[in-house]
């Protein structure tokens, strides 16, 4: 195990693999027309030992006899030149070893035709030691069969005229498709990824493996091309038939998800087994889940544990002091449910606001723009940086990462020296640790580290304290000393700082300038872990794998590594995934979340069985739908989400995607009460105990589960008292139907209940509410008094004339 965060990076051969970025190819190596070799005799020209003279060639069998015959006089006269016989053992030695250690290549034509090629030979004045296509226009490789070409003329092909075709025209498709990938690298507006897409394609049908695996994904995911599914079918079973792991994963995902071609589990088994074994991590990412949760295969810990130990060796491998990428998890069922809620991302005003804040001056927000820049996270990495170059559109990342790290390490850099300058602590550490790691912003300096790291830790920066042991340990800058790096690494993690627990741990687990305790190392390696320090959950996964002072747990090892796995670079394609669906593009956003649930990762089945759910999805027929997000739902529950537990119950109620089945319905919503205590879950046990649907109608237990979802929730309250109203007046109705009102009032005595002169007392009572009654209404007939001063108008009518007054 490799507790420190300086583990050694490797190449991972993954789907979010930056192909760009790798010299991966070795350029050509050919002479333009106007250089090629001329040969010394006038009226000659060389091409590979062919002379073209104006009167014919020369006879290729006596020339092979004559330099047969002063190849021979030539070694003749070099051995008799040895004066020792141990130097000739030695040569002969070397010799041998030379021809193990390097393929005899044949020469094929010319003027040697099955005689070995000779490696090194001289031609033109230089040594060779391959093949060449120098002194050819056809550009056809060849070698000498000797070591002096032009004294012998002894020469051959290495290869067919047909391998000579197959080779150049693979040679033209390399350079188209580093042609495309530079612009894909280098550029940052759509349209000229557009256009290095356009070159790929071109390279893809000249049959480029490296241009058709990513034009496959691009139409896979709609990535700079117009999704096509089938297209990219096609592209992904040539790849498997040429053996690549990458579209072997790939063909196993469309036939575990039905995208393209009909489902099948064990077509994708079998492509997910040999896409692993070609050594592509994210097929062993998803053969680890499989074994785990028991999909396709029967369940097994320790098989699980094999796949996710071999991705999180390379996802540690990886890890620096930042404690790895920072996974935006954003569940879109949540954001439908309560829109204002925060998703864990900076608004790009409130980026803004802080960024006017540490111009004037306030400390804390440079120190925290210097983090978020230099970390990433919280809609700096995936939001704030698509005004700049880093943007992750349709599942691989192929945009400028240097550029974009660049970037956000100058602005750190200057956020950090501002606040530094103010005499903050923590922005010393941060500086020291950027010199320290050292990048193309800031060179790598031991001292200048150094000097920040004792800065921060005279004033009790926990940071810095970490910065000096680290120092101490390492020897960088300082001789080592492993009693300071303790005891400065005991500073830090009182204070609570991850990387000194970390390394605390990682200290008393190798035993390094201290006994060596399991118990201690375990003790610390979980605070660290609790801080979220992803090499501290690799070294705990570890320890639980092997036993090592704890007892040992497969279970708990594989969700530890699993949580290792998920925080790799393919992580990233969560947010472009959750980036497409908010442009729209609901059917790129599907493929990419299915895709990242083949690998276990419950956010991404949620979010696929919740597109699924409200049909936003074209690509997969409407028949199929519900059946689909049941699967992605129930997959999600097992890990834990109440959400996909409640629709799970829901989809059995209702008969989703399955027959309706009140009592399966009834088992999920008893379960999500139970293990999460979901107020929906009781809300929804209440009403079917209430309607007797899957389980007998109890309308005591109806009311009980009708109080749990209120104390549970506030936000259930109100439904809840709607509910008790309608239970009430239920529970009335049914008590009047279940009783006789005739022959209850048949066994009431009134003379016992009210006395022998009842029926005087009713009679008062009724005459004194007659009474009020009479006196309340003639009070309502009585003028209402209005205030002095103003008068009604009263209509004039004229009185009958019977009644005029005299005049």
């Amino acid at each position: 195990m490799q507790p420190c965060p300086g583990l050694l990076g490797t190449t991972t051969d993954t789907l979010a693999d930056e192909e760009g970025n790798q010299d991966e190819s070795l350029e050509p190596k050919t002479l333009a027309a106007e250089d090629q070799v001329k040969d010394h005799s006038t009226g000659t020209r060389v091409v590979a030992g062919q002379i073209f003279l104006e009167s014919g060639k020369s006879d290729p069998q006596s020339e092979d006899e004559e330099n047969f015959h002063s190849q021979e006089e030539e070694k003749e006269n070099s051995l008799e030149e040895l004066n020792s016989l141990e130097m000739s053992n030695l040569l002969n030695k070397e010799l041998e070893e030379e021809e193990i250690q390097s393929p005899v290549l044949t020469a094929i034509g010319g003027t040697a035709d099955g005689e070995p090629c000779h490696f090194p030979f001289l031609f033109m004045e230089k040594e060779y030691a391959e093949c060449t296509a120098d002194g050819r226009e056809d550009g056809r490789l060849w070698c000498a069969t000797t070591y002096d070409y032009k004294k012998d003329q002894k020469w051959g092909f290495c290869e067919t005229e047909e391998q000579s075709n197959k080779r150049r025209q693979m040679q033209e498709a390399e350079d188209v498709y580093q042609t495309g990938m530079k612009i894909l690298n280098e550029s940052s507006k759509k349209a000229q990824k557009k256009e290095a897409y356009q070159y790929l394609l071109k390279a893809a049908d000249m049959n480029h493996t490296k241009a058709m695996e990513k034009v496959s994904y691009a139409l896979l995911f709609g990535d700079y091309l117009k999704q096509n599914i089938q297209s990219s079918k096609e592209l992904f079973e040539k790849l498997t038939e040429e053996g690549s792991p990458k579209g072997q994963m790939a063909l196993g995902f469309l036939y575990a998800s039905g995208l393209g071609v009909n489902s099948s589990q064990a077509k994708a088994l079998v492509y997910y087994t040999f896409g692993a074994l070609g050594g592509n991590l994210i097929a062993h990412m998803i053969m680890g889940y499989r074994y785990w949760a028991g999909i396709g295969v029967l369940q097994s810990c320790e098989s699980a544990l094999t796949h996710y130990r071999l991705v999180a060796n390379h996802v540690a491998s990886d890890i620096s002091l930042t404690g790895g990428t920072v996974v935006q998890r954003i569940r879109l069922a949540d954001e439908v449910e309560n829109p204002g809620m925060a998703s864990g991302m900076l608004e790009e005003d409130l980026i803004q606001y802080y960024q006017f804040l540490a111009e004037k001056g306030d400390v804390q927000a440079q120190v925290g723009l210097g983090q978020l820049h230099l970390h990433g996270g919280r809609g700096v990495e995936q939001n704030h940086q698509v005004a700049f170059l880093y943007v992750c559109v349709g599942g691989e990342c192929s945009k400028d990462h240097n550029e974009a790290f660049k970037i956000y390490h100058e602005r750190a850099f200057e956020y950090f020296n501002q606040a530094a300058n103010a005499g903050n602590s923590h922005a010393m550490a941060f500086l020291g640790k950027m010199y320290s790691e050292g990048s193309d912003v800031v060179p790598q300096s031991n001292e200048t580290a150094l000097q920040y790291f004792k800065k921060a830790a005279d004033m009790g920066n926990p940071v810095g304290q970490s910065g000096l042991g680290m120092a101490y340990l390492y020897g960088r800058g300082v001789p080592v000393n492993y009693e300071l790096a303790l005891k400065y690494f005991q500073k830090a993690a009182e204070q609570g700082w991850v990387d000194g627990q970390l390394q605390l741990g990682s200290m008393y687990y190798n035993g390094i300038g201290v006994k060596r305790d399991y118990k201690q190392a375990l003790k610390y390696f979980n605070l660290a872990s609790q801080g979220g320090h992803i090499l501290a959950f690799y070294n705990l996964a570890q320890m639980h794998a092997t036993g090592t002072g704890v007892m040992r747990s497969c279970h708990t090892a594989v969700e530890l590594f699993k949580n290792v796995c998920e925080r790799g670079r393919w992580s990233e394609r969560l947010m472009t995934a959750y980036n497409s669906y908010k442009d729209g593009d609901s059917n790129s956003a599907v493929v990419q979340y299915l895709l990242l649930a083949e690998q276990g990762y419950e956010v991404a089945q949620s979010n696929a069985a919740f597109i699924l759910d409200q049909k936003e999805a074209s690509i997969v027929g409407e028949n199929e739908t519900y059946p689909r997000a049941l699967l992605h739902w129930n997959r999600a529950a097992s890990q834990g989400y109440t959400v996909a537990r409640i629709k799970l119950g829901d989809y059995h109620f209702y008969g989703f995607g399955t027959d309706v089945d009140y009592e399966t319905a009834f088992i999920h919503y008893r379960l999500a009460s139970e293990q999460q205590h979901s107020a929906q879950a009781m809300f929804n046990l209440g009403y079917m105990h209430e309607k007797g649907l899957g389980i007998k109608q109890d309308i005591h237990l109806a009311k009980r589960f009708y109080d749990m979802a209120a104390e549970a929730s506030p936000d259930a309250q109100v439904p809840v008292f709607l509910a008790l109203c309608k239970l009430g007046v239920i529970y009335s109705v049914q008590y009047v139907r279940e009783i006789n009102i005739r022959e209850v009032f048949s066994h009431i005595d009134m003379d016992q209940l009210l006395g022998p002169e009842w029926d005087l007392y009713l009679m008062t009572i009724i005459t004194l509410l007659l009474g009020t009654i009479i006196a309340y209404r003639q009070r309502q007939h009585q003028a209402i008094p209005r205030p002095a001063g103003l008068r009604p108008a009263v209509p004039q009518q004229e009185p009958p004339p019977e009644h005029q007054p005299p005049q």
